[in-house]
């Protein structure tokens, strides 16, 4: 005869009294791992591993605790099947409100994952995969859902104080080996291409935008290729996958083109994303982690 009791007979302590009565904020769990369906590049779909933080607020000041258990099981299934979306998460949170039965009016969810994304080089035929971190957080409440996506995009900053020093240097060194009027066009030429053509190069580095963008309330997708793009474009240098020799020059040559402090590239970033009507608001940062210097060059920027 089996000595395991029945599970209606189970204690369950987490109905007691509070002994300290109180409203809570968020109550939930962090770093939950579950398969997640995104939108890939191509309009399919795929299955990606990810990460997510649950929790609801607490509104009966004298419940111990939350039914814990039911958001996990709730999670679990629920976005694995179905492609994420603005319908997808409203369900999903109105069932984790349900499951509460009442100690509840409040939920967020935060999903956390990598965004699989094919770039072309810029010269040769060849392509690769890069990947973009993403984070979407949704809170569902009285006042309806609302939909957040940051995410962050790496690209090449070269500082135009270098490349005015740099030029600067250059030009001396022309000075010095050559005579006013006995040059040659082809002297040049060859001087350009060789070692003493080149005295100073300016500094560049690898930078990072981070984004965290609201989303209106009529955009039903994640356009994460779409701002990817924009924030790509907006800063010229993106770092690469696939880099054959004429895709190097090409990015040195993107490089000369979009000299920027961290000012002139949170500028860009800003004008991108100001001028996507699917944004309601943007708070952006970007970081040049500084090849001259031990600390990095900041800015942030934000607006509707």
């Amino acid at each position: 005869m089996s000595t395991v009791p029945s599970t209606d007979r189970l204690p369950d302590v987490a109905g007691d009294q509070a002994q300290a009565a109180r409203l809570l904020d968020w109550v939930g769990m962090g770093n939950i791992a579950l398969p997640l369906r995104i939108e890939d590049a191509d309009g399919g779909a795929v299955t990606v591993p990810a990460s997510a933080d649950i929790g609801v607020n607490l509104i009966d000041p004298n419940a111990r605790g939350i039914h814990m258990s039911r958001l996990y099981l709730h999670l679990q299934d629920a976005l694995s099947s179905q492609v994420l979306d603005r319908e997808t998460l409203a369900r999903v949170l109105r069932d984790c409100i349900e499951s509460q039965r009442g100690l509840a009016d409040r939920v967020q969810l935060t999903l956390r994952y990598g965004q699989l994304l094919r770039r072309p080089a810029l010269a040769s035929a060849h392509s690769g995969w890069k990947t973009y971190p993403v984070e979407i957080d949704a809170v569902l409440g009285p006042d309806g859902l609302a939909l957040t996506l940051s995410l962050s995009v790496e690209y090449s900053s070269t500082c135009p104080a270098s490349a005015a020093l740099s030029r600067q240097l250059n030009a001396a060194r022309f000075a010095a080996d050559f005579t006013p009027g006995a040059t040659s066009f082809d002297a040049v030429r060859d001087w350009l291409e060789s070692p003493r053509g080149l005295a100073a190069t300016p500094h560049a580095q690898r930078s990072l935008a981070d984004v965290r963008l609201t989303l209106g309330p009529d955009v039903d997708t994640f356009p994460i290729l779409a701002i990817v793009d924009a924030l790509e474009h907006a800063l010229g240098t993106p770092v690469q996958t696939a880099v054959k020799r004429e895709d190097e020059q090409a990015f040195a040559s993107l490089n000369a083109e979009n000299l920027m402090f961290c000012e002139d590239a949170a500028r860009r970033v800003a004008a991108a994303l100001s001028a996507d009507p699917r944004v309601a608001r943007f708070d952006a940062k970007v970081s040049h982690f500084e090849s001259l210097h031990a600390h990095d060059a900041v800015a942030r920027v934000s607006g509707p």
